[in-house]
């Protein structure tokens, strides 16, 4: 294989001193940097409206890369060379005026990337003050969910963005979609016949998606509560995963075909109407509990809380695709957070031989589980049936797993961050693995009916203790249809 060439650029990181920045993407950019992967002309503007001493910013940034980074990883070399990089700016970001200063600070010669590691209410703002500056000509720009509270307000950012960037340089984050694991989806359903052939309702029986988060607020209670999880995890990652698992086959892998085939994805996707909201999915709220041995409040005793508040932590539905591969396949979607353990994953239940040989008592054995693990260890396991070892046991059967753990495979290579492959493919400007605006935009319309139908019937949230897998209710979801949740306790 070749060596991956990433070109110079000037890296603009609006938002340089807010949690994003400093937890995630100054230590994936510290790591290419290690990996020889960013350019040696390569510089970064760290962006924010205080005020403050730069050099008192920019030590702020290296003791939060001393914090992240592992001590066992973390050259001092490296972290210097990584500084000398750095360039600390305070900037008003609606402020015209304060984008001249930019400017100055910008080469001419190099492409500009602009990273809005901000409130999406201030992308138009950048964005037209980017452009008067005469910085938008070549620049790449850089969005973070969410776009949006909902369908309108997602077009009306967007429509701001594209006033000054053309699609084709607009890179929308949804950091699932860098996760090692969901780049292998591509490669294990098209590059393997084995898989590709049962990739359809005559296969496969019912499809899982978990995502699971034993964290609560964490002072994060003003945004969430306007958000929900919903708007939080579903209309984003949630519905991505659901897109690379259930999508035909792309023409090739340019970013365009990939995401010609998630939108259609979307477009067939059921709508719940108010109608079906009762048995297609169950909406909760955790109380205080317990997680990992720890007691923890409840969603309504978080600090800043609106007791009155109607936020679902937890969300499980029941979704549908109505076309010619998923006719009659239900889709099970769960996430929530203080749930019993932090867990993603994908389980893909393939359905049982038409006629059964085997001992009756064993026949609750059969079924063949492909496992997608995206966290906490991520990897692969496809769950089969074989015979146990022994003289004595006869035909008995067992199940047991043909497994790729990638940390245990690989154990040379370090799984890269999300991050780290989203702003490397930024620099190396291609779109693969980024959102395009249908896709948002049709995502908003299926979560919508959702929340309408929530308001019309006034559904409140089903209480859940803090560290349970969520409501009795969302359990009930799923044993209605004779299923269970995969590796619930």
């Amino acid at each position: 294989m070749p060596a991956i060439t990433v070109e110079a650029t000037t890296f603009a990181l609006f938002g340089a001193l807010g949690d994003l920045a400093l937890r995630k993407l100054f230590p994936a950019l510290y790591r290419l940097d290690q990996a020889g992967l960013l350019h040696s002309d390569t510089r970064i503007l760290a962006l924010s409206r205080d005020e403050g001493e730069p050099s008192a910013r920019l030590e702020q940034i290296a003791q939060a890369l001393r914090r992240r980074i592992p001590a066992a990883d973390l050259d001092e070399q490296v972290l210097e060379r990584f500084l000398v990089r750095l360039e600390y700016l305070a900037m008003d970001f609606r402020n015209a005026q304060d984008y001249l200063a930019l400017a100055e600070r910008v080469s001419s010669s190099l492409p500009l990337i602009a990273y809005f590691a901000t409130p999406a209410a201030v992308y138009g703002p950048i964005c037209e003050h980017l452009a008067a500056a005469g910085l938008a000509e070549q620049a790449r720009v850089v969005l973070e969910k969410p776009i949006g509270h909902d369908l309108e307000s997602s077009r009306v950012i967007n429509e701001a963005v594209a006033r000054y960037f053309p699609e084709t340089r607009i890179y929308r984050i949804d950091h699932y979609l860098g996760k090692e694991t969901v780049q292998n989806l591509i490669a294990l359903r098209f590059a393997n016949s084995l898989f590709e052939t049962q990739w359809n309702q005559h296969h496969i029986s019912h499809v899982e998606i978990t995502v699971a988060e034993t964290v609560g607020i964490e002072g994060r209670w003003g945004y969430f509560d306007q958000a929900g999880q919903l708007r939080d995890m579903i209309q984003n990652h949630l519905l991505q995963l659901l897109c690379l698992i259930a999508m035909d086959p792309p023409s090739n892998l340019t970013a365009d075909s990939i995401r010609d085939e998630k939108v259609k994805v979307l477009k067939a996707l059921a709508p719940i109407t108010p109608e079906k909201l009762g048995n297609s999915v169950v909406r909760g709220q955790y109380v205080a509990g317990s997680v990992a041995g720890k007691t923890v409040p409840g969603y309504l005793d978080e600090e800043n809380s609106n007791a009155e508040s109607c936020t679902e932590t937890f969300v499980a539905l029941r979704a549908e695709i109505c076309n010619w591969r998923w006719s009659g396949v239900p889709f099970y979607l769960r996430t929530g957070k203080r749930m019993a353990e932090k867990l993603s994953q994908i389980v893909i239940h393939f359905k049982e031989p038409p006629f059964y040989i085997f001992a009756p008592e064993q026949r609750s054995l059969i079924s063949n589980r492909l496992i997608i693990r995206l966290q906490p260890d991520e990897g692969i396991s496809l769950q089969v049936m074989t015979k146990e070892q022994g003289l004595d046991k006869g035909m008995h059967l067992r199940s047991g797993p043909l497994q790729l753990n990638f940390s245990e495979t690989y154990k040379s290579s370090r799984i890269p961050d999300a991050y780290e492959r989203l702003l490397l493919e930024v620099m190396q400007g291609n779109q693969n693995l980024f959102v395009r605006k249908d896709e948002v935009e049709y995502a908003w319309k299926w979560c919508d009916q959702l929340i309408e139908g929530w308001s019309r019937i006034g559904d409140a949230p089903k209480a859940y203790p803090a560290g349970s897998w969520g409501p009795v209710a969302s359990i009930a979801l799923i044993t209605r249809d004779g299923r269970s949740w995969y590796g619930d306790l």
